[in-house]
């Protein structure tokens, strides 16, 4: 059994106009969003045993909070510069590649692409609002047979 969890990261601004993209931060509705995921994720989402990012500051944000919540390091994160401006054929080869001794695995990343990933392996997920997460169960015990075979399984939840 293999869980994947796709995380797009909390709101963010674009008040320093002189940042690059990359570098933009948290706006404070995303605080905001990430306090209120923060208390659903204990009760309804599996705790990740890897959690990748995006390397842009938004995403690294968003997933550092989500892994202080599940009571793990910042330092654990692992950060992926293909989830940054990547595409869902992107995301597939990424948890395509993942080692099988990983079985809940969160991406933390962008739209449209987490949208686009989440609806191609549930038809349920359709869109994935900024700091929501998508939870899909697979019945597989590979990564690749797990893509192949779609979600069993799948919940979106949102910061409300």
């Amino acid at each position: 059994m293999k869980t994947l969890l796709l995380m797009r990261h909390a709101s963010s601004g674009w008040d320093e106009m002189s940042l690059a993209d990359r570098g933009r931060p948290l706006d404070a509705k995303g605080e905001r969003e990430l306090v209120r995921m923060a208390r659903r994720c204990s009760e309804h989402v599996v705790r990740p045993d890897l959690i990748l990012s995006s390397p842009a500051v938004r995403a690294v944000t968003t997933a550092r909070a989500l892994a202080e919540r599940f009571g793990q390091r910042a330092d654990d994160i692992r950060i992926d510069d293909r989830l940054y401006c990547g595409s869902a054929r992107v995301l597939l080869d990424i948890v395509q590649g993942l080692d099988d001794r990983f079985d809940h695995v969160a991406i933390v990343g962008h739209n449209p692409e987490l949208s686009e990933f989440g609806h191609y392996l549930a038809a349920n997920i359709e869109r994935l609002p900024t700091c929501s997460i998508a939870s899909l169960a697979f019945d597989a015990p590979t990564w690749p047979e797990a893509v192949r075979r779609k979600a069993m399984s799948s919940a979106l939840e949102a910061p409300q």
